[in-house]
């Protein structure tokens, strides 16, 4: 960051993506019929089941995995995915939590200035690319955290990454690549 400039960027988390297993069979027919909030989909062969605290949508699938979306952290997912496992078992299914994983962490988060994205994309040419005709952003993707951001040309980022931690890190790697390319102030 900027030495002039000392204003901490908020990265705010909208969504972790993490995966478990209950090491059993699961008859989805039953858990249709038994279960709470659920959403039952035989041509795909899963059921989707939400949870209210902490708000989350979980896919199950009969092997017994399952995924569960829409936490705002990685223990907020963790826990969600316990109270999920625990349900499964009030419903007579013989469930063991085991191989949890986040898979994904998406947060936004907003530059203090305005960035001009074909300077940006021009200066980070082999990482960076820009297609205004296809998405209004520019994709910059940084292979060894597994991250990738999407810069709007107001300053915004969308932030994808495995966990909190690259999340975070692309954001301070990036923030001096998109400093050099703000766009001036009109006045």
């Amino acid at each position: 960051m900027d030495s002039s400039n000392d204003e901490a960027l908020d990265i705010i988390v909208t969504n972790v993506v993490a995966t478990f297993r209950t090491r059993c069979h699961l008859n989805l027919r039953t858990i249709a019929l038994e279960g709470t909030n659920v959403i039952y989909k035989p041509e795909v062969g899963k059921v989707l089941m939400k949870l209210r605290k902490p708000m989350i949508t979980a896919s199950i699938w009969s092997s017994g995995k399952i995924i569960c979306t829409g936490a705002t952290s990685e223990d907020e997912a963790k826990l969600g995915a316990r109270r999920l496992a625990r349900c499964l078992q009030k419903l007579g299914f013989k469930v063991r939590f085991s191989a949890f994983k986040v898979v994904n962490v998406l947060a936004v988060c907003s530059m203090p200035f305005a960035v001009h994205l074909i300077d940006f994309t021009k200066n980070n040419r082999p990482i960076a690319s820009y297609e205004p005709e296809l998405h209004p952003a520019a994709t910059y993707r940084i292979k060894n955290l597994k991250a990738t951001i999407q810069v709007f040309s107001t300053g915004s980022l969308t932030v994808t990454g495995p966990n909190v931690q690259n999340v975070a890190t692309a954001v301070e790697q990036v923030y001096p690549l998109l400093f050099e390319c703000q766009k001036p102030l009109c006045k």
